[in-house]
C-alpha cells in the first residue's frame, strides 16, 4: 500500500470505518488518538459490572476484531496506518482498566497513563510500531501500551491502598 492511493475513510457509510475510527471521534482534527480514548471511557462502567473472566473475554474479542478492523479500514484506504483509526486506542484503554477499582478518579488516571505510554512508545512498543504491519501492527502497540498502562496501574492501587488505607 502506498500513501499516493489514499481514499477518505466512510465513516457515516461504512460500519467497519465507524468502528474503526471510534463512531467517528477519529475524525477529530487534533489528537485523535486521544479523542479515541476519551470514547472508550464510557464503556469501562460498563465492562467492569461483568466478573473479571468476563472482562478478560471482552478483552479478547475486541482485540481480535481490532486485528481484523483495523487491517480491513486501512487496506480500504490505501495506507498503513491512519491516525484516525483509534479502534487500537479504544482497546488499549479497556486493557489499561482492567481490575482497577470503579470510579471517575480511576478513569482520569488510567487514561492519563494510558495516554502517556501510546504517545512515549517505550521499547519494544516503538519498534513494533515500526516494524509490525496490517491489522496486528495497528493494535499491537497500543495493546502493548495498554499492557504497560495497566502494570502501572496495577502499581498506583496498590500504592494508593498501602497509603491511603
Amino acid at each position: 500500500m502506498t500513501e499516493s492511493v489514499k481514499v477518505q475513510p466512510k465513516v457515516w457509510s461504512n460500519p467497519w470505518h465507524f468502528l474503526a475510527f471510534g463512531f467517528g471521534s477519529g475524525l477529530l482534527p487534533k489528537a485523535p488518538g486521544t479523542w479515541g480514548s476519551i470514547v472508550a471511557i464510557p464503556f469501562i462502567p460498563l465492562w467492569q459490572m461483568l466478573p473479571d473472566w468476563g472482562y478478560w473475554l471482552m478483552l479478547g474479542l475486541t482485540m481480535l476484531f481490532g486485528f481484523w478492523v483495523c487491517g480491513r479500514v486501512a487496506e480500504d484506504m490505501g495506507v498503513h496506518d491512519h491516525e484516525g483509526i483509534v479502534w487500537d486506542e479504544m482497546v488499549g484503554m479497556w486493557i489499561t482498566l482492567w481490575l482497577v477499582p470503579e470510579g471517575w478518579y480511576w478513569l482520569l488516571v488510567g487514561f492519563v497513563v494510558f495516554r502517556i505510554f501510546d504517545i512515549l512508545k517505550p521499547w519494544p512498543i516503538r519498534w513494533i510500531d515500526r516494524h509490525v504491519h496490517g491489522g496486528v501492527g495497528i493494535m499491537l502497540d497500543d495493546v502493548l501500551a495498554g499492557v504497560f498502562a495497566w502494570l502501572a496501574m496495577q502499581g498506583i492501587v496498590w500504592l494508593s491502598v498501602i497509603v491511603w488505607p
